[in-house]
C-alpha cells in the first residue's frame, strides 16, 4: 500500500490579503493618533493670563489708593480684562473641541480594542502555525514554497506585533491627554472665576470714577463770559479772511522760519474759521477731481434739492436795487480762473445765500465779507458764464432756500452750524472732506480736497523779534501749561492768568510765570520749568484734537484738546493762537 503524504497547502493570496489588512489597520491607527490627538493649551498662554491678572490686581490697588482715579487708567484696565476674557473664550472653545475629540477617540478605542483582541488571537494562531511550519520546512519536498510560506508567516507575525504596540501606545497617549485636559479645565475654571470677579470689581470702580469725574468737572476751569470776549477780540486781531472775497490768502508756513532759538514749539491749525458749509478750496479740489457742481454742493450740504427762482430783485447796500442775476455778476468770492464746476458751485451758493439772507429780497444785503463781497463791476470771463449756465438755480431744504454759508479753507473737515456756536441748521453737516480714509497726519495732507490752500496748515500769529514767527520757547510753553494746571486746581484765580505781555483786561494784576509757579507749589502741584515733548491725539472722524500730552521737568500730563486751546489762546504772547478745533504741534 502506497502512502501518499498530504501537506496542507498555504493559500498565498489570503496571506497577502492579511498583510494588506494589517498594514491598513496600522495606517488607520496612525491617522487616528495624528488627527484625534488633543492639542494641549500651552502652559505659557495660561501663565500669561495669570500674570496679567496679577498685574491688574496691582494696578487696581494703586488706582484704589489714588486720590484722583483717572477714568483713562480704569478704561485701560478694563481693556486688559476684556483681552483676558477673549483669550479665555478662545481656550474654552479649544477645550470643547478637545472634549469632542476625546469622546470620539473613546468610541474608536472600543473598535481598536476589539481589533486588538482579534489580532492577539491571530498572533497566537500564527505563532502556532509557525511552530508547525518549522517541522514542515524539514519534511517538505518543495523547499522553495516552504521558504516563501515561512517568510510570509514571519512578516504577518511582525505586523501583528507592530499593530499591537501602536494601538497600546495610542491608548496610553490618549489617556494621558485626557488627564491633562481635565487639569486644564480645572485651572481654566479658576482663572475664569477670578477674571469675572475682577471684572465686576473693575466695573464698579469705573462707575465710581465716572461719578467722581462728573463731580470734579464742575470744578474744572471754565472760561468766563469775559474771557470768551477776550478770545474773540484776540482772534479778530489776526484779520483772518472768512472767504476768498478779500483776495488771495497770505498764511505763512512757519516751518520754514528760524526763530533763533531751540528747542522751539509751534501750534499749527488746520484751516481757518468758520468751516461751515461749502469749503471753497475743497470745491476747487473736488472740481479738479472731476466732480460736478451739484456733486460738490451735495457733499457740503444736507438734504438739499435744486430749484429755479426768477424775477427777484435785491436791495444792495450802497448800490440800490439790483436784479438777482445782475447782482451775482459782481460777486468776487472766488478766483475766475478756477475750474468751471467750482465756479458754478460758488454761484449757486452765493445766489442761495443772498435770497435767504434778504428773505427773498425783502431786506438789504451788505457788500463785505460780513455778507458777500460785491463790486459794481461785472467780473466777466468764466464767472459770468457760470452765472448764466446756472441761472436762477438755488438750494432748498424743506421748502426753504438755505443760507448757504461758505469759507475759504476747512482744513480737511467741515462742521455743522451748531458746532461753532451758531443756531443749528439741518442743512449744515460734519464732513471729513477727503478723497479716502484718514488714519495719519500724512493721509490728511495728501487726501484733503482743500490741501492746496496756503492756510490749510498754518501757525497763526507772530512776534517781530523772532523772525515774525509763531514759535515759542520751551519755558513759554511750560508757562501756558502751568496756567492751565492752576486754573484747573483753583478757578477763582483765572482773572490773573491772561497773557503777560498786555494789560490785564479785567484791571487786576496779571501773574507772571514765576508767580504762577509759586501759586502751584502753594497748592501742592509740581510746576513745569521747561517742556521737553508734546504729542497730540486727534479724532480722525470728526477732525478735532482730543488731547494734548506734555512731558518735562514737572512730569507728564494730558489735557483735553479744547481746554488746552482756550487757555493757550488766553496766555500765549502777542496774537499767537490756535484758531480751530484741529491742530498739531511742530518742534524744531
Amino acid at each position: 500500500m502506497t502512502h501518499t503524504r498530504r501537506f496542507t497547502k498555504l493559500n498565498i493570496p489570503n496571506v497577502k490579503y492579511s498583510v494588506l489588512i494589517l498594514t491598513g489597520l496600522f495606517i488607520f491607527c496612525s491617522f487616528l493618533y495624528l488627527v484625534l490627538t488633543p492639542k494641549v493649551v500651552r502652559a505659557d498662554e495660561l501663565s500669561d493670563i495669570e500674570k496679567k491678572l496679577s498685574d491688574l490686581k496691582h494696578a487696581l490697588s494703586l488706582s484704589i489708593a489714588a486720590t484722583t482715579p483717572l477714568e483713562k487708567n480704569l478704561d485701560k484696565l478694563k481693556d486688559n480684562l476684556e483681552s483676558i476674557r477673549q483669550k479665555i473664550g478662545l481656550i474654552e472653545k479649544e477645550v470643547g473641541k478637545k472634549e469632542a475629540q476625546v469622546k470620539e477617540g473613546e468610541e474608536l478605542l472600543i473598535l481598536a480594542e476589539e481589533l486588538l483582541s482579534q489580532k492577539v488571537r491571530q498572533l497566537y494562531k500564527n505563532s502556532s502555525y509557525m511552530s508547525n511550519s518549522a517541522v514542515y520546512f524539514f519534511l517538505t519536498s518543495d523547499l522553495p514554497s516552504a521558504v516563501r510560506r515561512f517568510g510570509y508567516q514571519k512578516k504577518v507575525i511582525q505586523n501583528d506585533r507592530d499593530t499591537i504596540v501602536k494601538v497600546v501606545m495610542y491608548v496610553k497617549d490618549l489617556e494621558e491627554k485626557k488627564k491633562a485636559l481635565e487639569g486644564e479645565k480645572i485651572r481654566l475654571a479658576k482663572i475664569k472665576k477670578e477674571t469675572d470677579e475682577q471684572t465686576a470689581f473693575l466695573e464698579k470702580e469705573i462707575v465710581g470714577a465716572k461719578k467722581y469725574q462728573v463731580q470734579i468737572s464742575g470744578e474744572i476751569a471754565k472760561l468766563s463770559a469775559r474771557q470768551q470776549q477776550i478770545l474773540a477780540e484776540k482772534l479778530d486781531s489776526l484779520h483772518l479772511p472768512t472767504s476768498l472775497g478779500a483776495g488771495p490768502l497770505y498764511c505763512v508756513d512757519d516751518r520754514k522760519l528760524d526763530p533763533g532759538f531751540s528747542p522751539a514749539f509751534a501750534f499749527f491749525t488746520f484751516g481757518i474759521p468758520h468751516r461751515v458749509g461749502m469749503n471753497q478750496y475743497g470745491a476747487y479740489g473736488r472740481a479738479k477731481n472731476g466732480q460736478s457742481y451739484k456733486d460738490i454742493l451735495n457733499a457740503y450740504f444736507n438734504n438739499i434739492s435744486f430749484e429755479k427762482k426768477s424775477n427777484i430783485k435785491l436791495k444792495v447796500q450802497g448800490h440800490g436795487e439790483k436784479n438777482l442775476e445782475e447782482y451775482l455778476l459782481g460777486i468776487y468770492e472766488m478766483p475766475g480762473d478756477w475750474p468751471m464746476e467750482a465756479l458754478k458751485a460758488q454761484v449757486v451758493a452765493a445766489r442761495s445765500y443772498a435770497l435767504a439772507y434778504t428773505n427773498n429780497g425783502a431786506n438789504e444785503i451788505c457788500t463785505t465779507q460780513s455778507c458777500q463781497v460785491y463790486k459794481p463791476e461785472n467780473k466777466g470771463g468764466n464767472w459770468e458764464k457760470a452765472v448764466k449756465e446756472t441761472e436762477g438755480e438755488v438750494m432748498v431744504n424743506s421748502g426753504q432756500v438755505i443760507t448757504a454759508w461758505y469759507a475759504s479753507t476747512a482744513g480737511g473737515y467741515t462742521f455743522s452750524s451748531g458746532d461753532v456756536g451758531w443756531n443749528q441748521r439741518s442743512w449744515t453737516k460734519r464732513l471729513r472732506d477727503t478723497d479716502g480714509d484718514v488714519g495719519f497726519w500724512s493721509d490728511l495732507f495728501s487726501k484733503a480736497y482743500d490741501r492746496d490752500s496756503p492756510c490749510f496748515y498754518a501757525a497763526q500769529g507772530y512776534r517781530n523779534e523772532y523772525n515774525k514767527s509763531a514759535w515759542l520757547k520751551s519755558d513759554e510753553v511750560a508757562d501756558i501749561v502751568n496756567v492751565l494746571l492752576l486754573a484747573k486746581r483753583d478757578s477763582s484765580v483765572q482773572q490773573h492768568l491772561s497773557q503777560a505781555d498786555k494789560p490785564n483786561p479785567d484791571g487786576v494784576d496779571t501773574w507772571d510765570k514765576e508767580k504762577v509757579r509759586e501759586e502751584l507749589k502753594n497748592r501742592g502741584v509740581t510746576p513745569y520749568g521747561r517742556i521737553d515733548n508734546i504729542s497730540i491725539d486727534w479724532d480722525k472722524g470728526s477732525g478735532q484734537t482730543t488731547s494734548v500730552n506734555v512731558s518735562g521737568d514737572g512730569g507728564s500730563n494730558s489735557f483735553n484738546g479744547s481746554e488746552f486751546k482756550n487757555f493757550f489762546n488766553l496766555r500765549a504772547p502777542a496774537n499767537i493762537q490756535i484758531v480751530g478745533p484741529l491742530y498739531n504741534i511742530e518742534k524744531k
